[in-house]
């Protein structure tokens, strides 16, 4: 590990409220997939982490939209829930906490901009919020949350609605039934793919790309509403 990378764990670490008694998990938390040894079947990898940190976060999150907003319906509720743990509030972040410089990619990948991809930032925060858990239980990671993502949650009086939910709305409305999602092409090592999504409603159609599925959905309807004038 490099000068530089050693002082951005260290500052990183001084943002979390939390002093690991377990040194090795917030590396680990740290470590992309391209960093991690395949002779250990990729283990050393912040993955792992990562599936525990994703329902962490939901979990505090649902926690705290309840508390915060007594008299929303679980519909809404939901919508604030999945504009919370959308790879773009996490990326976001990740940027606050400066989690980029921080990881351990190695130099190769360097080049391909995979150290600032938001999908690799996301994954990472995920993984710090595993970390967490796994070192001091769920209150460091509350705390974290609760402070990290308090200006997302104040951000917007109303719950947020995805670009494919006000699709669905816009053309069910008039009763163009479903809008259709087709993946027109995938590039990319399995660590940093380059989704390109179609989409058709109301006789149109537009295109949207992303670093998962998921986002380049999001992309494409944002794109066709954009076209529609919705």
């Amino acid at each position: 590990m490099s000068d530089a990378q050693q002082d951005a764990v260290a500052a990183l670490s001084a943002r979390l409220p939390h002093r690991f008694s377990r040194a090795d998990l917030l590396l680990h938390a740290l470590t992309h997939r391209s960093a991690a040894d395949p002779r250990r079947q990729m283990l050393d990898s912040n993955e792992r982490l990562e599936f525990v940190g994703d329902r962490v976060l939901a979990l505090l999150i649902a926690e705290w939209l309840a508390e915060r907003f007594p008299q929303e319906r679980e519909g809404d509720l939901g919508k604030r829930l999945a504009h919370l743990v959308a790879q773009d509030s996490l990326a976001k972040v990740a940027a606050t906490l400066g989690v980029a410089p921080a990881l351990r990619i190695p130099q190769n990948e360097e080049r391909s901009g995979v150290r600032n991809r938001a999908s690799v930032l996301a994954d990472a925060v995920e993984a710090l919020l595993g970390a967490l858990y796994l070192d001091g239980g769920l209150e460091p990671a509350r705390e974290l949350v609760r402070r990290e993502w308090a200006p997302l949650l104040e951000a917007s009086t109303r719950p947020p609605v995805s670009p494919k939910t006000r699709l669905q709305e816009w053309t069910l409305g008039r009763g163009l039934g479903l809008p259709e999602y087709m993946l027109v092409s995938s590039i990319g090592p399995s660590h940093s793919p380059l989704f390109v999504v179609r989409v058709l409603a109301a006789g149109q159609h537009a295109e949207g790309s992303g670093e998962s599925k998921r986002v380049a959905e999001q992309a494409a309807a944002a794109a066709l509403l954009g076209q529609l004038g919705a």
